[in-house]
């Protein structure tokens, strides 16, 4: 499953090319399957930025290193904020499908990335689906899908989720993990949100086929305009 080329909402021939003075810079939210695209896309919120889009890269780390890198490159995304979205697996018992995980960091073997802006973003996310738990913590990186046993042990490291793509998405977003001088990585914020489609106590076998995989689409419909406050937020004078 190759990445989605095509532009996303707020993208087209009109778009400002990138941040300038007085601009804001564009948001990127990047997501893996085409059904979690379609969930973004058919969500409704208000609020957008002028410049953003949504990026289909395709499943797993390797994946999402390449159409990252890719997007970025544009002239329209450089400088963007990026925020990763879409499904994940549940590490810590009591979590429900349809809850919802704000990184505060995510990690692979290559290293840790910390994110921007996250008990705002947490706060923006129960507004948007009042009833649903937000849960805050480290999200881990794989690159094949965990069961069982593997999942306990990713939750003794520390790791309240797991997905295949957040970890690559910010590590790629920042520089491979640092502050890098230039337009694409200097100070650049990045987030990842996840919905929860299985849990310890509500394994899926496929995403979609029962109600958890329907409880989270819905879900993912419902946090846009969360992004674009989290988005906003990065704007603000810092005290």
């Amino acid at each position: 499953m190759g990445p989605d080329p095509g532009p996303g909402p707020g993208t087209g021939p009109g778009s400002p090319a990138g941040p300038g003075p007085g601009r804001p810079a564009p948001l990127l939210i990047a997501c893996a399957l085409r059904i979690e695209r379609a969930a973004l896309r058919s969500g409704r919120g208000s609020g957008a930025p002028e410049r953003y889009e949504v990026l289909r890269t395709g499943m797993g780390p390797r994946a999402a290193d390449r159409a990252v890198a890719r997007a970025l490159d544009a002239p329209g995304l450089r400088g963007a904020a990026v925020l990763a979205t879409g499904f994940c697996a549940g590490l810590l018992p009591g979590m429900s499908p349809g809850d919802l995980i704000v990184a505060e960091e995510t990690r692979d073997p290559r290293g840790t990335v910390a994110c921007a802006g996250t008990a705002l973003l947490a706060e923006a996310l129960a507004r948007a689906v009042p009833g649903r738990t937000v849960h805050l913590g480290a999200l881990t990186g794989s690159d094949h899908v965990v069961r069982g046993q593997e999942r306990a042990q990713l939750r003794a490291t520390g790791a309240i989720g797991v997905d295949m793509e957040s970890a690559a998405t910010l590590w790629t977003a920042t520089g491979e993990g640092t502050v890098t001088d230039g337009a694409d990585g200097e100070n650049r914020p990045v987030a990842a949100v996840r919905v929860i489609v299985d849990a310890p106590e509500h394994e899926l076998v496929r995403i979609g086929t029962v109600r958890g995989g329907i409880s989270a689409f819905r879900v993912l419909r419902a946090v846009l305009p969360a992004f674009y406050d989290w988005h906003r937020s990065l704007l603000l004078p810092r005290r």
